[in-house]
């Protein structure tokens, strides 16, 4: 009998460890719920955020196009008035088409984008695109001969490559 006393007075710990595991549960169920309530949340932060760049990049765009179109517009305003006194003076034509033309190489430079003075140079091809050779005894092969189509921008910002006309070696 001694024994059944024994279990009987003993503090029964089963019990208190369950319920201390189950207060340990449901601490980490808080704090999952809590983790996936902040990851949730993050997640459209950077939802937000992405639109909201992309929509800036976007009128950035608009706005950069809007600005370049702009600088042309003095351009293509003399080109009209000398169209408009091309009847009556043909002769006067010539310097103002030339000074539209200045116009357009100045608009170029300072977008960034200068005309580049290619004959006599090297050949580059991340510069120039070769649309002919002929021989040249007076000039070292790989040299540019003739500019055919003119190149725009600096080695570092190409925008268009000029055509050229390269010596060959005999």
């Amino acid at each position: 009998m001694t024994e059944q006393q024994g279990n009987s007075t003993a503090p029964d710990t089963s019990q208190d460890a369950g319920a201390g595991r189950d207060d340990q549960l449901e601490a980490l169920r808080r704090e999952v719920a809590d983790l996936e309530d902040r990851w949730r949340r993050a997640l459209a932060d950077f939802d937000n955020l992405r639109k909201r760049v992309a929509g800036e990049a976007a009128r950035q765009r608009s706005e950069e196009r809007a600005a370049v179109a702009a600088r042309w517009l003095p351009v293509l305003d003399n080109l009209e008035l000398a169209l408009q006194h091309a009847a009556a003076d043909p002769g006067r034509i010539v310097p103002g088409v030339q000074a539209v033309h200045e116009q357009a190489l100045s608009v170029l430079a300072d977008l960034g984008f200068p005309r580049r003075a290619d004959l006599n140079q090297p050949f580059d091809p991340a510069l120039h695109e070769a649309i002919a050779t002929q021989p040249d005894p007076d000039a070292p092969p790989g040299t540019i001969l003739q500019v055919v189509r003119p190149g725009y921008g600096g080695a570092d910002r190409p925008l268009r490559p000029a055509s050229v006309v390269v010596a060959k070696g005999a």
